[in-house]
């Protein structure tokens, strides 16, 4: 079968309205295998760093995705 992977271009969110945040992402995750946050994994897009995690997390090689 199919996997599928979210990556995201997002900050560490420390407003008072990080529970809206931490809601949208537990819905993301509950869609998804892999959900990537770049401010997590030390990445974002477009740096080819972050599709290299997403690579990894997948265990795909790029002619697969």
């Amino acid at each position: 079968g199919f996997q599928t992977c979210v990556l995201t271009n997002t900050w560490v969110d420390d407003s008072p309205w990080r529970s809206l945040t931490a809601a949208l992402q537990e819905q993301l995750r509950s869609h998804f295998q892999v959900v990537l946050e770049s401010c997590r994994i030390g990445a974002a897009t477009p740096d080819p760093a972050a599709f290299s995690c997403a690579l990894e997390a997948l265990r795909a090689r790029p002619q697969e995705v």
